[in-house]
């Protein structure tokens, strides 16, 4: 039988050059991006600057010192971008910023200064939301045609796929991201924040000897990761429980490596089992893994062994796009402003509980 014919995109050639300035600070990162799209069909990523909020082990970051970085460093990581870019903000065509989901403060802050320059230099705002930036970045990077998208960050774990210009969830978190998840237990074993907790529990995951027993809680086509958080945690109270690592020879002992390699491997197994679901369901070869627990590559090499046994393929972005950054929000903003949306002033406001299926992606067939 003949394929289907493939639907032409709404989105037409640029009949000149368009440039955006996205401005990201959803969480602890703050970024600002410069994004290039030419007549003839090509993206090209002018600069790429983040700073990053770092709290000392054991800590988190709380919204209003999250809020207080950003507005602090603003200025010079948006001037650092724009002389990256070689340009300046009067030859920008339009200011992206994050709507939402995130944290209130942080996403005040971001919004007031994307405000504040669209204002000074009347250009045009566009509200981006943070889970489609990091869709359509990693849709651009990879060259992932229409794949089932694993988005697994800090405040966000859900299995996505494209039908009908709309990110539709398949399945998702029902209580903790698996971001947080690593996170929170990174502070109980008190791995340092620099450069990321998540990277550090990636490291100590390594030198791991053991499998200990963890909760494996899929629910269909969802999961729930507090249960076996807690269950981690609770190993670090057993009497065979060896924070230094010490041991004598033959001593049954559990490490803070052998926790990390058991949380890693039990979590990571069931996100590939809904992400294969989800395959199965649309009929899809590729898995695209974004947000910024998608950088580990036990992650990636779990998710590429399950997509190879199914005849597919795995596509990913290392930390320069997987972890927040503003050319995420230019990339997804600027395709939005070149089918003619942009955010008015009196409605710039953000939303930290905003879904990725409430986009209309009118820049897809």
């Amino acid at each position: 039988m003949p394929g289907k014919p493939r639907k032409r995109s709404p989105l037409k050639l640029p009949e000149k050059p368009y440039i955006a300035l996205g401005l990201e600070g959803s969480a602890n990162k703050l970024g600002a991006g410069v994004v290039k799209h030419s007549p003839d069909g090509s993206t090209t990523v002018l600069s790429n600057v983040r700073h990053t909020y770092i709290t000392p082990p054991g800590e988190g970051f709380l919204p209003r010192d999250t809020a207080q970085h950003h507005r602090q460093w603003a200025m010079s990581v948006i001037k650092d971008s724009l002389q990256k870019a070689g340009i300046s903000l009067h030859e920008i065509d339009c200011i992206c910023y994050t709507k939402g989901p995130g944290m209130g403060a942080p996403l005040t802050s971001v919004a007031l200064v994307a405000r504040t320059l669209s204002l000074l230099y009347h250009k045009p705002l566009v509200g981006v939301n943070h889970c489609v930036g990091h869709i359509e970045m990693g849709r651009q990077i990879t060259g992932a045609q229409n794949p089932v998208v694993l988005y697994v960050s800090g405040g966000n774990t859900q299995v996505i796929a494209y039908s009908q210009q709309c990110y539709r969830i398949f399945g998702e978190t029902l209580d903790i991201a698996v971001g947080n998840c690593l996170d929170r237990f990174a502070r109980v074993i008190n791995l340092p924040n620099d450069p990321s907790p998540g990277y550090n529990i990636e490291q100590e995951a390594k030198k791991g000897k053991r499998l200990l027993p963890l909760p494996y809680t899929t629910k269909g086509m969802d999961v729930s990761l507090s249960g076996i958080l807690t269950s981690t945690e609770a190993y670090t109270l057993d009497k065979r429980f060896r924070p230094d690592c010490l041991a004598a020879e033959g001593e049954d002992v559990i490490t803070p490596q052998d926790l990390c390699f058991s949380l890693q491997e039990t979590v990571f197994a069931m996100l590939v089992e809904i992400t294969e679901r989800a395959m199965a369901h649309i009929g899809s070869k590729e898995v695209l893994i974004v947000g910024g627990v998608g950088c580990n590559e036990r992650l990636q090499e779990m998710m590429g062994v399950m997509a190879g046994e199914r005849g597919g393929q795995v596509f990913a972005t290392d930390e320069r796009f997987c972890i927040d950054n503003g050319i995420m929000i230019a990339q997804a903003g600027l395709l939005s402003y070149r089918m003619g949306f942009q955010t008015p002033i009196t409605k710039s406001t953000c939303t930290q509980r905003f879904r990725t299926d409430e986009v209309r992606v009118a820049w897809r067939a």
